[in-house]
């Protein structure tokens, strides 16, 4: 892990996860702050004018006379006594009620606390309208109070005003809680996201050190699968795969490469033997013989590199193919009409059972050069007048081609070496790629192909593969048949 956890992206997923999570939550409590506040606000309002109108119908009732100012004043704390008597960190009363009642002739009859000439100057320079709770600031006091106007029939207007210092002491109360949790909360789950990330990026930090000693000598080297099959988990499974397919390729190529290297030498040291021979001859025909030679020899070296690099792409799966829809028992009709003439020099007799309409999606070229790979094989190791019966059946979703003979079988000392490139029989005067180039066609086609020896003499040869499963329809690649 790198040595400044800043630098890392643990410390980067962790600070981006804590600020989504902070700023949400600080959002969802001013939402839950907005809504408690304009509560509270509600519930103060509708006290102020429920009592304000009970204290406008008492003034109204009340005889006039020389006990209605005390009778109103008495009433007026008795109401007041309504409100809780809630203090502050400092034993201050918090929730400060005045009643304030405007005589004639500039009489004011005034109980709570202050003084009731700023509060009436408040209150006149308020402008408020009548039953409707409104906000005023008194000189001298911190907290806003909200003040009810209400008029009664024949009497002045009597004012009730409650402050809001109780209100926003419980306000602020829960800001300060809200804020001591929410800070203990951000920086936990900070804590807890920075440690659940560090820790699970450090299995991404193993699969990296892994790749990093990973070189072309150290193929080898694997990656530590964890239990479980999280997403880490099938990173270091799908990595192995990869490894062991990169070196399965790597041995690929280093065996093609010896192979070819071995192979190509004899065939390299008898063309140049034959254009030096070529060059010292003094007969123009036999110059021309050798040239031949050598160009037929160029041609067969040509043939096996191909081979030699079609089967090394088909097993690293990299083949180019281009599918298309092929009626294959015309493929096969048509290959036999080419090699009867063969077969018969060598008096051997073939007797067929092509089902019709068996299609397969694959590469016409090379389902042309593996079935001529198979037949070329039953041409070149059968002994003459030997029996030949090719089957061919759809069923399970697969197309199978069956060649199967009364020849000598395949030689012992291949055994189950017989798709393996340059493994040939002792007297085979091939390069011993046939088959391993049958083996990799049908597998990058998604097919398989088998052998076997029967007891009493003779091969069968199976070949595999998918049959078309293309939905729109697709032109079906006949090849003419010649009689």
């Amino acid at each position: 892990m790198p040595d400044n956890s800043r630098t890392t992206a643990a410390w980067r997923i962790a600070l981006w996860t804590t600020l989504a999570f902070s700023v949400g939550t600080f959002v969802a409590f001013l939402f839950v702050y907005l809504v408690v506040a304009r509560e509270v606000r509600s519930r103060s309002d509708a006290w102020l004018t429920g009592e304000a109108q009970v204290l406008a119908q008492i003034a109204e009732h009340t005889p006039q006379g020389r006990l209605y100012n005390q009778i109103v004043e008495e009433i007026a704390e008795l109401a007041m006594q309504e409100v809780p008597d809630e203090r502050g960190s400092r034993g201050e009363r918090l929730n400060s009620v005045f009643f304030l009642r405007a005589g004639a002739g500039g009489d004011i009859l005034f109980v709570g606390p202050g003084s009731k000439d700023l509060i009436w100057r408040s209150i006149q320079e308020a402008h408020l309208r009548a039953g409707i709770p409104q906000s005023i600031k008194v000189e001298g006091w911190r907290p806003v109070f909200r003040v009810v106007v209400q008029s009664h029939e024949g009497g002045n207007p009597i004012y009730l005003g409650l402050s809001e210092r109780g209100a926003s002491h419980i306000l602020q109360t829960l800001t300060y809680r809200f804020l001591w949790g929410w800070t203990g909360t951000v920086f936990l789950g900070f804590l807890i996201s920075y440690l659940s990330t560090r820790r699970t990026l450090r299995r991404v930090e193993r699969i990296t050190e892994t790749v990093a000693r990973i070189g072309s000598e150290g193929l080898d080297e694997r990656v530590a699968e964890p239990a479980g099959s999280d997403e880490i988990s099938r990173l270091a499974k799908t990595f192995n795969h990869m490894l062991e397919r990169i070196q399965a390729s790597v041995k690929q190529l280093r065996g093609v490469t010896d192979a070819v290297a071995h192979d190509l030498k004899s065939p390299v040291t008898s063309i140049r033997g034959t254009l030096e021979s070529a060059l010292s001859a003094d007969n123009g025909d036999e110059w021309r013989d050798s040239v031949a030679q050598a160009i037929e020899g160029l041609d067969r070296m040509s043939s096996l590199l191909n081979t030699t690099l079609d089967v090394a792409e088909a097993k690293a799966g990299a083949l180019p193919m281009k599918r298309v829809a092929v009626d294959l028992p015309a493929v096969v009709t048509q290959l036999l009409h080419l090699y009867m003439p063969a077969m018969a020099d060598r008096r051997h007799e073939v007797r067929t059972d092509l089902q019709s309409g068996v299609i397969v999606e694959a590469d016409l070229g090379l389902i042309n050069r593996t079935l001529s790979n198979l037949l070329e094989n039953e041409l070149v190791h059968l002994p003459p007048g030997c029996q030949i019966e090719i089957r061919l059946r759809s069923h399970h979703g697969y197309a199978e081609l069956v060649i199967e003979d009364n020849g000598p079988g395949f030689p012992s000392e291949i055994g189950s070496r017989v798709f393996e490139r340059f493994v040939k029989g002792k007297h085979s005067p091939g390069h011993g790629l046939g088959l391993a180039f049958v083996d990799a066609v049908a597998q990058a086609h998604g097919g398989t192909v088998q052998i076997s020896d029967h007891p009493g003499g003779g091969a069968t040869v199976s070949l595999r593969l998918p049959v078309n499963k293309m939905t729109l329809p697709t032109p079906v690649l006949k090849a003419p048949v010649y009689s």
